[in-house]
């Protein structure tokens, strides 16, 4: 438990600043500890008291950006930023809780106007910028200040002419024609009073005007003086890196031979330095459902387009499947239990759909890569508005149920009488995940709030999945799925940062697998992935890093190692290593293989138990009796060309009658792509990105109506998921609330918004 309550608090919730004491939860020893919080440009931050506050000693800070706000009770809430940073505060009246939530909300939305402001200023599009509009400011300025300029002429003018009337009326000041000389002066005067008025109102108008695009200016001036440095010193960073790399390949390759035998080697080695990363993978990882920049092997990064008029290998005569699955889809959602062998499902259901093997070959299309790279330097993956050039016709909820491609290391695992077995075929199932990644090369389409993606393979793959995008800021996708024995679900979402160099994901979010049979419960995160070479050079990735998988139930544990890529490493490459010990800490299993291959298991012997060989800080075991767990299925070769999709993704996509109007098969821009209609595709992409954008502006407007009113404010709630507590980890995350597929069969999709065109 934890929690916080508030005894002051001071300003505005709609305010640049909030400040106030709550009381935060410590521990169970100290339990509820009152600190002041301070609520300012973007973070939340607490301290130990006012004083240290004004000395800037904080205790500790969260960000607002991507943070969860959810409210317990009247007077307790929660703050979260997805990972292992979580805030329990309590508050002493439900108006307080309420000044709180609003106010952190608030920030929240003026955190993502700011980004997506500057997002929107400097939108990336697949041709060069348009310099009409700065043509047509610059013609209106100049406009202007000739109207300036005039009224100018026009003020010396009639003021020379006022003066000259001045003169002629102190000479003539006891003639007789003074008066004359009087209304005169009078009307010149007037005449300079307009001029000097119209001079005045045309030089606001020009300041107004320049006032007006001089914020833009200066803003786009200094992004590209800074964009420009940036990648003038990754340039010169990338040519020191390959001079070093190339002068430490030729000390360690070329023999101290005569003369001509060097000659000989170097030209060799010049012409394989080439095919040094020809097995470096590009594509990202399906595993980690992150993608990577597309592009191709030339040095210029241009893509010459061939538009494919290819048409689809469709089955005609799927009106006899598709009333098989209808009637197995109502048997199902009528209460009948989903474990069914294949043999049963076959005998009652006969007809098998034929699905399609094949979709339109992937066209080539030119574009401009430094005009995109140059303002993606430092931002997140999922806040790049990339065009469909860059992307694959699936979605990112599609490519996420692609890890389920290999389920039948879970079916074998729910036969597994031996939990150490068992973990086995569920480490190398997680393996699996990975194993695609090694050809594909497209980003998979950003989902939509409360974009939905279901897959229902009881029929051949013996399960079924629910996806949902539960959150837009920060993107997070909620998927549960149900196998014949087992049932896995997950909260998913990653943090990305484009360096120039390299790319970065870091999946963040716990898988979930549970046996209901045995009760075993387990548990994983997912590795890191990086994108090398994104500027010079062969494009390839890496799934690294270490994770654990643990039975909650027995308390046994999996110890996976992802070796990283070194080029002068003697190891296997893209190496996977484990070891499996039971609840007593024993070494009983070890797991060896690679993620784009196989998987194997063989028993640690007893001698070597508890004695293991420290070796340049590695450990060794003696095993025996080797058995292969899981490999790899090699996509068919005619897929090649169609995005190096395997034979499941070509399936995902495939248009299904009776889905819910919110599933990624339905949306727009992503059917188009798949088509070959890119252009109009990236015009689709747009309009949904911009319809997106003013259902969240309305949202936003309801939120400030309601801190303004005082009024409870419900945030965005996901359609299938439900938010709460994790039983197992004690973190809030979202949980299928078991209502999707009675919807399905009643066709009642009342609740889901209108989110495509």
């Amino acid at each position: 438990m934890s929690g916080a309550a508030a005894t002051t608090s001071l300003g505005d919730p709609s305010a640049s600043v909030f400040r106030g004491s709550l009381y935060k939860w410590a521990s169970y020893i100290k339990g509820y500890q009152k600190r002041w919080f301070v609520l300012q440009n973007g973070h939340l931050s607490y301290y130990r008291s006012q004083s240290d506050a004004a000395r800037g000693n904080a205790r500790g800070s969260i960000s607002i950006l991507n943070a969860f706000i959810h409210a317990q009770d009247s007077s307790s809430f929660v703050v979260s930023d997805g990972s292992a940073r979580t805030y329990h505060l309590r508050c002493s009246s439900r108006a307080d809780r309420q000044r709180w939530v609003t106010a952190i909300e608030l920030a929240k939305v003026k955190a993502i106007d700011q980004i997506e402001s500057e997002e929107y200023d400097f939108k990336l599009t697949a041709e060069p910028p348009d310099k009409s509009e700065l043509n047509q400011t610059i013609h209106a300025l100049g406009t202007k200040l000739e109207n300036v300029r005039l009224c100018h002429e026009l003020v010396a003018k009639h003021g020379a002419a006022l003066q000259k009337q001045l003169t002629d009326l102190e000479e003539a000041r006891h003639n007789q024609d003074a008066a004359h000389l009087i209304r005169s002066i009078s009307e010149r005067a007037n005449l300079f009073r307009i001029t000097v008025d119209a001079l005045i109102s045309a030089s606001d108008d020009y300041l107004g005007q320049a006032k007006t695009q001089s914020n833009q200016w200066i803003k786009l001036f200094q992004r590209e003086h800074e964009q420009r440095r940036k990648l003038e010193d990754m340039v010169e960073e990338l040519g020191k890196q390959h001079s070093h790399l190339e002068n430490r390949i030729r000390r360690s390759l070329i023999p101290v031979v005569d003369e001509v035998e060097k000659d000989t080697t170097s030209e060799d080695l010049d012409s394989d330095c080439e095919e040094c990363f020809v097995d470096a993978l590009d594509v990202i990882n399906s595993g980690s459902s992150t993608a990577v920049l597309n592009r191709t092997d030339s040095e210029d990064w241009d893509l010459q387009r061939s538009p494919s008029t290819q048409e689809l290998p469709f089955d005609t005569n799927d009106t006899e499947c598709n009333k098989s699955i209808t009637k197995f889809t109502a048997v199902m959602e009528a209460g009948s239990p989903l474990v069914m062998s294949a043999a049963d499902l076959k005998k009652d259901f006969g007809v098998k759909r034929v699905r399609r093997s094949r979709i339109p070959e992937k066209p080539q299309a030119s574009i401009n890569i430094w005009s995109i790279m140059k303002n993606c330097i430092g931002k997140e993956l999922s806040k790049i508005p990339l065009p469909v050039n860059f992307s694959e016709p699936l979605s990112f909820l599609q490519r996420l149920t692609e890890d389920f491609e290999y389920s039948e290391c879970l079916d074998s695992a729910a036969e597994c009488e031996d939990t150490c077995h068992q973990m086995a075929y569920v480490a190398a199932f997680t393996v699996s995940a990975y194993a695609n990644t090694t050809e594909r090369t497209g980003k998979p389409f950003n989902p939509l709030l409360g974009e939905t993606y279901e897959c229902d393979r009881t029929y051949d793959y013996g399960w079924r999945s629910i996806a949902e995008q539960v959150s837009h800021h920060p993107p997070v996708v909620a998927m549960h799925t149900e196998g014949r024995a087992w049932i896995c679900w997950q909260e998913f979402t990653m943090t990305t940062k484009f360096r120039g160099k390299y790319l970065q994901i870091l999946p963040l979010g716990i898988v979930h697998l549970v046996f209901p049979k045995t009760g075993n419960h387990y548990t994983w995160r997912k590795v890191m992935t990086t994108v090398h070479n994104i500027i010079v050079g062969q494009l390839w990735v890496d799934n690294h890093g270490e994770t654990d998988i643990v039975n909650h139930k027995t308390g046994d544990q999996c110890h996976l190692k992802y070796n990283a890529y070194s080029y002068f490493s003697k190891d296997t490459q893209r190496k996977v290593s484990g070891v499996i010990k039971n609840h007593q800490g024993t070494e009983k299993l070890f797991l060896s293989g690679s993620w784009d291959s196989e998987m194997s298991v063989s028993e640690i012997t007893l001698e070597s138990l508890g004695d293991s060989n420290k070796r340049q800080g590695k450990s060794h075991y003696s095993t025996r009796g080797s058995n292969q767990i899981w490999k790899r299925k090699q996509p068919p070769p005619e897929l090649v060309k169609c995005y190096n999709f395997t034979q499941l993704a070509v399936e995902l996509n495939e248009p299904e009658q009776g889905v819910a109007p919110t599933d990624s098969r339905l949306r727009p821009d992503q059917r188009l792509m798949e088509q070959g209609a890119w252009e109009e595709a990236n015009s689709m992409k747009m309009q949904l990105e911009e319809k997106q954008r003013a259902a969240r502006r309305r949202r936003d407007s309801l939120l400030e109506e309601a801190a303004q009113t005082g009024q409870d404010y419900s945030r965005y709630k996901p359609k299938w998921f439900i938010y709460e507590n994790d039983l197992q980890t004690g973190n809030l995350s979202h949980v299928y609330s078991g209502e999707y597929w009675q919807c399905k069969q009643n066709q009642d999709w009342s609740r889901c918004p209108e989110i495509f065109i």
